[in-house]
């Protein structure tokens, strides 16, 4: 069995050091195979913000791969936004987007961010022709018999959620990579945990959100998500720090 820890939102410089401790700990006790984090590292971008991310994720002791949430591009300084969006991750370059391969199970990095879109709200899912075409290709390399999860910030399309991803292009990425044979989609940016099947691409893909672990919770207290796979099999299981026991969030076959 593969074990994944599947966090989200962490945006140091609004984090809550509690949760951060509790899941550390969990990391240090358990001994995750990996932990897949889908993006908004930060609050504001800030080089400070970076460097704080960069140490903790690196005193996990464990493989980790990272995506750009739209809290990690430069907001209030446009040059830096459009010329340099990525400068600032330096601290943490070879974990950003890292493809991992780990014991029957292939995670594919996702790009959903963007440097500019035509609509006012920028803090919204994009998914370009090229990082769908990058994604693919990932997707086709990966070894046979393999279970693929994507990683990436926004959900391709909506969950239910109270908080939305409006991801523009999510819907044809979705059908495309499941096509391919993605089994999962991992993401964030809702802030609350869900699980969902979806039907895309001629078959069903599953649509897996982690919560946060900042001090901006939405409906869920501090959480990340635990994914068991083994053989044809994905289990998640959402772990909400203070609750007893952890909640199954899988839905149920059929």
């Amino acid at each position: 069995m593969t074990r994944l820890f599947h966090v989200s939102d962490i945006h140091f410089g609004a984090e809550d050091p509690a949760a951060l401790d509790w899941f550390a700990g969990l990391v240090r006790d358990e001994q995750p195979d990996a932990v897949v984090m889908t993006g908004d590292l930060t609050m504001r971008a800030r080089s400070h913000e970076f460097e704080a991310a960069a140490k903790w994720l690196e005193g996990l002791g464990r493989p980790v791969t990272v995506e750009v949430g739209n809290h990690d591009l430069p907001y209030f300084n446009l040059w830096a936004r459009f010329f340099t969006p990525y400068r600032r991750y330096r601290a943490l370059e070879r974990m950003i987007e890292r493809p991992l391969d780990l014991q029957g199970v292939t995670i594919v990095p996702l790009k959903t961010t963007a440097r500019f879109q035509w609509r006012l709200n920028w803090s919204k899912g994009h998914v370009s022709t090229r990082a769908l075409q990058e994604a693919l290709a990932l997707v086709e390399a990966a070894p046979q018999g393999h279970r693929i999860l994507i990683a990436c910030h926004h959900p391709l399309v909506e969950a239910g959620t109270r908080s939305t991803s409006r991801t523009r292009g999510g819907r044809r990425a979705l059908a495309a990579l499941s096509q391919a044979g993605a089994d999962a989609v991992l993401t964030g940016h809702v802030h609350d945990p869900f699980d969902v099947r979806h039907p895309s691409g001629g078959g069903t893909v599953r649509l897996i959100g982690a919560g946060t672990l900042s001090e901006r919770v939405r409906e869920s207290p501090p959480s990340f998500n635990e994914i068991r796979i083994a053989g044809v099999e994905i289990e998640t299981i959402a772990r909400i720090m203070g609750a007893t026991p952890d909640q199954p969030l899988s839905p149920p076959v059929g």
